[in-house]
């Protein structure tokens, strides 16, 4: 007796000591990591034409424009209207010059000289040719927008000081204005983005603690999950941030929002799975420790490889040619494997923390220690064992069904209008400089604002400002000359603006530059054509190029790791076959919401990308869940008896997690911005789908109807079904 007390003594006190090591070294990645966290939003680069390739035409085109020496404004356009929308008069246009003379004069946040960020101070006042408006040019300088004047970004401090400055002013003498232009965009999504910090978070939190509350039905066990995602959020921030702060990685507000989303969707889905075998395991084992070291080396492998897959699916964005797709992939991995961490040592660590009154963690439902339990089925009989009977009884009538219902619906994603959205349409709800944009295009010609620019030799400058002024959609185009009249020329090159009747914000701008592409090169092969509307279109097009690309690879690197973890080839082509249907379905239902429910104007060209590497490969993790429990158990009892012990034994847990995850998604919403909304959608709705859909009916119907074919070609070790 003396001995065995002394053996357990000698076990415990390791077993504390690695506890508390794990404890105080996660502590300190949270005060560390935390502080990180607050820094994610400073290390942001939002800008589209640094995300374009190098072998894109725009960009190719902005490096010899640059030789030019054109001013590299970012413009604040303040256009102001009459209160009456009447005819403007003199007194009130002079009260607007007035105004424009003292906005060199402004102080930003902080007391910076507004005159530091501007690329220019002069601050003109432009009548409309029908007098029923101004506008005010504001030129900030485009490679200070970025810089941090007073802890906030240049271009939203002189945006909402132009603003606020600009009020009161205006109001006394009967006008209303708006802050539109380049400037203001930029401006309004960084405060969109401003939410990814609190509110962000907080909504997702506040979700996954009351879904946890109703499964664990516990005040204590939610906590401690959403401490653990916590944790793991503070490890990536501060592994992300010097990278993002040394340029090497690009992280954008998108990027970072999904990180959030992203990382405490996948620790919560990790932590139930663990949570759960552990409490199976309680009442197997009389002390917690052996309780979790079985729990724990049983979910190794699922969690492992769950995160691996996702991980491996995600750098496969990689390949892309857009930095801001190439640098999510690995953002979000580092932000899976800090989740895998976090499940796998800071959550069994806090579980274990009270020693043999760990279970405690469960109050006031604590799993009891049953000595003579086994294997046998329970006498209590719940959902999800009335669902496995009846795909193991019709398993083949049930998975045809779901298989057709899928079907239809995935054949509406081709409906789908993913072509790329105007900068005016990513917004969603009111927003200042998209009012602005609309006044200004009814008084002015926005095409000014932001021409083409098209890059020729001397010899050809004249017949290409021809042959672009006989494009439709281009209203007028000349070279740029020197103060003097005289045509700028560099290197034997010469620039040309082509102004356009469409602002080159909008969609309807793209088809006037390809078109001014083909002209031009008929008279100069060697042409260039860029500009803010050039980027957009290379933009869209490297999009369309990177969903070819990246999709077979996703594939096949998902396939690969699915046959290293199952041991066999025809269950992984089964969950692939299974997981890009179910995508095809969650892009067929997004397509009827966004075109007839919500009435969205469009898509980004980069949703369909995104929404299928994060289906996919988020996706197979509930097939993943199941499937390593159904190989389990039909290496115990055979493939059949083991798919409806499998699914019985998962399908609240899994059900749990494709509830969280589905929720912490839809809290991308939060942000007022088109593409995130309808990512949040689609991962939502996908995610549902695998988990009540293709988890529960498809996939082991197919598995149950093909027996132990399932794990052909190394199938010997899987006992014969009856």
């Amino acid at each position: 007796m003396l001995s065995k007390h002394s053996a357990g003594r000698a076990r415990t006190i390791p077993r504390a000591i690695l506890v508390a090591l794990a404890l105080l070294a996660w502590l300190a990645v949270g005060g560390f990591g935390g502080i990180a966290q607050g820094k994610l939003s400073q290390v942001q680069e939002n800008d589209q034409a640094a995300f374009l390739p190098s072998s894109a035409e725009s960009t190719q085109a902005s490096q010899v424009i640059e030789q030019f020496s054109v001013d590299d404004a970012l413009p604040a356009l303040l256009v102001v209207t009459a209160d009456d929308g009447g005819q403007l008069t003199q007194e009130q246009i002079g009260a607007v010059g007035q105004w424009a003379e003292g906005v060199p004069d402004l102080e930003l946040p902080g007391g910076t000289p507004m005159t530091e960020v501007l690329s220019s101070e002069e601050v003109p006042v432009i009548p409309s040719e029908d007098g029923l408006a101004v506008l005010v040019p504001v030129s900030l300088a485009a490679d200070q927008a970025d810089e941090q004047v007073g802890g906030e970004r240049a271009a939203l401090a002189l945006v909402d000081t132009l603003r606020e400055q600009a009020e009161a002013p205006l109001a006394d003498a009967g006008l209303t204005g708006w802050v539109t232009g380049p400037a203001a965009g930029v401006a309004d999504l960084v405060s969109a983005f401003a939410g990814i910090d609190g509110i962000l978070l907080a909504v997702a939190l506040v979700v996954v603690l009351i879904i946890l509350a109703v499964v664990y039905r516990s005040p204590i066990l939610p906590i401690v999950v959403i401490a653990t995602a916590l944790f793991a959020l503070c490890l990536a921030a501060l592994v992300i941030v010097p990278l993002a702060g040394s340029g090497t990685l690009l992280l954008n507000g998108q990027s970072q929002g999904i990180l959030s989303i992203l990382v405490i969707g996948a620790a919560t889905d990790y932590s139930l799975l663990l949570v759960a075998r552990y409490r199976e395991e309680l009442g197997r084992h009389e002390h917690p420790a052996a309780a979790m070291r079985v729990a724990w080396r049983a979910t190794l492998e699922p969690i492992a490889a769950s995160a691996g897959t996702v991980i491996v699916g995600l750098l496969c964005l990689l390949l892309s040619d857009l930095r801001s797709n190439s640098s999510l992939g690995p953002v979000a991995a580092i932000g899976i494997a800090s989740a895998l961490l976090g499940a796998l040592t800071f959550l069994p660590a806090v579980l274990l923390v009270a020693g043999r009154r760990s279970r405690a963690m469960f109050w006031p439902s604590r799993p009891k220690y049953q000595v003579a339990q086994t294997d046998a089925e329970p006498a209590r009989r719940g959902l999800w064992h009335r669902v496995a009977d009846l795909v193991t009884r019709r398993a083949r009538p049930v998975w045809v069904s779901t298989a057709i219902v899928l079907a239809i619906v995935a054949g509406f994603a081709t409906t789908l209008q993913a072509h790329g959205t105007s900068d005016n349409d990513v917004f969603l709800g009111e927003v200042e400089s998209v009012d602005g944009q609309e006044v200004l295009a009814e008084h002015f010609d926005v095409g000014t604002v932001e021409p083409v620019e098209i890059v020729t030799t001397a010899e050809a400058g004249e017949d290409v400002v021809a042959a672009a002024e006989d494009v439709p959609g281009v209203t007028s185009a000349s070279l740029v000359t020197d103060d003097d009249d005289q045509v700028r020329e560099v290197d034997g090159h010469v620039l040309v603006e082509a102004i356009t009747a469409d602002a080159a914000e909008s969609q309807e701008v793209l088809s006037v530059v390809t078109d001014l592409r083909e002209t031009v090169r008929e008279v100069d092969p060697g042409a260039l054509v860029g500009g803010t509307a050039a980027e957009r279109l290379d933009t869209q097009d490297t999009a369309a190029r990177d969903l070819r690309v990246i999709v077979p690879v996703v594939l096949i690197v998902i396939a690969l790791m699915l046959m290293l973890l199952l041991r066999a080839l025809v269950a992984p082509l089964v969950l692939l076959a299974a997981n890009v249907l179910s995508f095809a379905t969650a892009m067929g239902l997004s397509a009827i919401m966004f075109n007839h429910v919500f009435g969205f104007p469009g898509a980004d060209a980069t949703v369909p990308l995104y929404g299928f590497v994060f289906l996919v490969a988020l996706g197979i993790d509930y097939s993943i869940f199941l499937m390593t429990r159904v190989r389990e158990e039909s290496l115990r009892l055979g493939t059949r008896p083991g798919v409806g012990h499998g699914l019985a034994t998962t399908g609240g847990v899994i059900t749990s997690a494709g509830l969280v995850l589905a929720a912490t998604f839809s809290a991308l919403w939060v942000i007022p911005l088109l593409f995130l909304a309808q990512l949040a959608f689609i991962v939502a709705a996908g995610v549902l789908i695998d988990t009540f859909i293709v988890r529960s009916l498809l996939v082991p119907g197919i598995v149950h109807d093909l027996g132990r074919r399932t794990w052909w070609p190394w199938a010997r070790r899987i006992p014969q079904d009856s």
